[in-house]
């Protein structure tokens, strides 16, 4: 393993510089270490952003320009604050200063005090007449608290096969698999993967976490059948030979163990889709589609078109024709007026998915669930997909987010994914967010975010660089979150943010004090500033959801005998002897146990190898219970044995990532129907509903 090397220092007036943009020139892998930033990387960031850095002339010049700017103006882009007070930049305006103020609620007022939340506009009007005009967003202090604990399932949606599915779990069998976890189970939640619209075309890349969109939903996720028109289809012969084309793709994984092929599917559904959207809309069916389409205005359109465009130009809009790179070329609007069946086509299907979408989260509603679907959002989109054409100018150009070297990664990482300019969102009144946000509430009963430290900022690495020639982007963290925060008050919906790994100080206290639940998984909780031992229950956070594992790590089962291990071996992952990971790996598991034994929460333990398997699987839930945590999620696979990682990080060919059906302990698929009636799963969800607290929790 190669370290990085040292990096070039950044001039004094290139350090001022970076600071008044936001661009960090060093950064802390951890308390007792500082890392300097390379000056390419800070002046790459820096251009990304607009400004020229190349020179120590254009250096300085900048310097003075950015000097100037601040000094002289009266607000920032974006004003932020909170109903509970003034915001602090309008505080701190002169005295004298007159404001206007014109409420998202069609008021004008004079004063900062007691503003409604809401995107407001502001004008303000210095005594010696200056004249600032800004973006207001007003939020709630924080979104409310649970007041009981919810009990829910974590699953990966295309890993949840039913009998009725066309080789990848679909809304229908989400709708199902919450109807009945709420009713039998009493779960109060299912969390899934990300279901944002993928990159067409094959082979697509099968990891969620890199769409083309975050805006819009994927409609390889659609259950055919449930779709109205469906029944209307006249060439029934057709229908039929679809059909039986679906259960082969449904038996070649359920019954002969092959991958699930994403491809496939899509391939045969979109045959089908083209089917049903022959079918005319019947006039209410019509007047509902015109309201989605009213309702989601120029960002549909740009998805759509972009869908058209890529099925005759390719899936980057890069390699495009020059006139098609701009979503308002002359060029564009031309080739879309040419495309109108097409854009029609891929507008209706966004329309198809949210409403199956809706109708699974009103069936979890209806079970009783008080949260019902989490949604998961994604860090970033594709840099060649349909949000980073229509919205690229919030992007910034040749960046790429990532993480920087630490313990567990020397080389760093690079996710290839474009960050948002902060620039531009504070200019946009963070519409962009505020949009995104908006678009999965529609029919979301709680929001995960993933990597939710990058709202306050990103490791930006520089394309043609490794990631350890990146640096740190800042972003106006009161901005992100109050958006956040409003968005999902108008919604009544949690908000879960993933902050595992390494987090800048004050992070996780702003996200609880904002009422923002964190991340919690059992092997990570050690008192690492004491003994380094398992953490006691009672030391847990309670603003947090609570787990034993997660899509990216091994199953309990499989961490429990040690077999991450020798899978991560196998496939030459080891930066360390095989002896030295298994002993160490061993000794952290032995810890666990002998902290759940410590409790009394092992019963049951001395039967055969499976039961006493199954006993620690159940001991470590009931710990995750006798912490105070708001939220406690089951992985699904745990709960019937399944030892394989949906996706084991630092690898692409060599493992089947984000392709493999949910199994029992044997390594079998298990579809819906059986895992339904699974008595090792029962078992634990039996566990859950001892929990003193119960499963369920309040309605909401």
């Amino acid at each position: 393993m190669t370290a990085p090397r040292p990096a070039e220092p950044c001039t004094e007036d290139l350090t001022r510089l970076a600071a008044l943009h936001g661009v960090a020139t060093s950064y802390s892998p951890s308390p007792d270490r500082t890392v300097a930033a390379s000056a390419t990387a800070v002046t790459l960031a820096l251009a990304a952003l607009g400004v020229d850095a190349s020179t120590p002339d254009a250096v300085r010049a900048a310097l003075t320009a950015r000097e100037r700017e601040l000094r002289e103006r009266l607000l920032p882009p974006t004003v932020a604050g909170w109903s509970d007070g003034v915001p602090a930049a309008l505080a701190a305006l002169p005295d004298g200063t007159r404001l206007r103020i014109d409420t998202e609620q069609g008021e004008t007022r004079a004063s900062a005090e007691n503003l409604p939340p809401g995107v407001h506009r502001v004008t303000a009007t210095a005594p010696d007449g200056r004249t600032a005009r800004a973006h207001l967003i007003v939020a709630p202090p924080r979104l409310p608290t649970p007041t009981a604990r919810s009990c829910g399932l974590l699953v990966q949606l295309y890993s949840l096969l039913s009998r009725r599915s066309w080789g990848m779990g679909d809304l229908g069998d989400l709708g199902e698999l919450a109807a009945w976890a709420g009713r039998v189970l009493g779960a109060g939640f299912v969390q899934v993967n990300p279901l944002h619209a993928a990159v067409p075309g094959a082979p697509t890349d099968p990891s969620p976490y890199r769409p083309s969109s975050r805006r819009f939903p994927d409609p390889v996720h659609l259950r055919v059948e449930e779709i109205p028109e469906f029944a209307y289809v006249e060439d029934r012969d057709r229908v039929r030979a679809l059909l039986e084309r679906a259960g082969r793709l449904r038996e070649a994984v359920l019954g002969k163990g092959e991958l699930i092929d994403r491809d496939a599917v899509w391939e045969l559904k979109r045959e089908a889709l083209e089917e049903v959207l022959r079918v005319p809309l019947g006039p209410g069916r019509r007047a509902a589609y015109c309201d989605f389409l009213a309702e989601q205005g120029q960002a549909l359109e740009d998805h759509a078109t972009w869908c058209a465009l890529a099925e005759v130009h390719g899936p980057d809009w890069h390699d495009w024709p020059e006139g098609l790179r701009d979503p308002r070329s002359a060029d564009t609007t031309h080739a879309r007026n040419g495309l109108l069946d097409r854009v029609d086509f891929w507008s209706r299907l966004a329309w198809l998915t949210d409403g199956q979408l809706t109708a699974a989260q009103r069936a979890a509603r209806e079970a009783g669930m008080p949260v019902g679907i989490v949604h998961d959002l994604a860090v970033g989109v594709h840099p060649g997909g349909a949000d980073a054409w229509a919205q690229r100018t919030h992007f910034a150009a040749g960046m790429s987010v990532g993480a920087p070297p630490d313990a567990f990664n020397a080389r760093g990482q690079d996710w290839g994914l474009p960050p948002w300019r902060p620039d531009r969102l504070a200019e946009s009144g963070y519409a962009p967010f505020r949009a995104l946000l908006r678009a999965l509430f529609r029919y979301a009963g709680a929001l995960r975010i993933d990597h939710v430290m990058g709202l306050f900022r990103l490791w930006w690495v520089p394309q043609g660089h490794p990631p350890t020639e990146g640096t740190y982007v800042r972003y106006d963290a009161e901005a992100m979150l109050a958006a956040l925060v409003l968005e999902a008050s108008r919604a009544g919906a949690p908000v879960i943010g993933e902050d595992l790994g390494t987090v800048e100080p004050g992070v996780r206290e702003e996200l609880r004090r904002r009422g923002v639940l964190g991340t919690s998984v059992l092997w990570f909780e050690r008192d690492w500033e004491g003994d380094g031992r398992p953490l006691p229950p009672d030391h847990w956070r309670a603003d947090c959801l609570a787990t034993a594992t997660t899509h990216d790590l091994p199953p309990t089962a499989a961490r429990l005998t040690g077999e991450h291990v020798d899978l991560r071996d196998r496939l030459g992952l080891l930066t360390r002897p095989l002896e030295e990971e298994r002993a160490e790996a061993a000794a952290d598991t032995a810890e666990w146990l002998e902290e759940l034994t410590r409790l009394g929460l092992l019963q049951g333990a001395g039967g055969t190898d499976a039961s006493s398997e199954e006993a620690e699987i159940q001991a470590v839930h009931r710990f995750l219970l006798r912490t105070p945590a708001r939220m406690v999620g089951v992985w699904l696979p745990d709960g019937v044995g399944d030892r394989r990682p949906q996706n084991l990080p630092g690898t692409w060919d060599q493992y089947p990532n984000w392709r493999l059906p949910l199994a029992d302990a044997q390594g079998r698929p298990m579809p819906l129907e059986d895992l339904a009636a699974s008595p090792r799963l029962h078992a634990l969800m039996d566990v859950l509903k001892e929990g003193g607290q119960g499963a369920r929790g309040e309605r909401g």
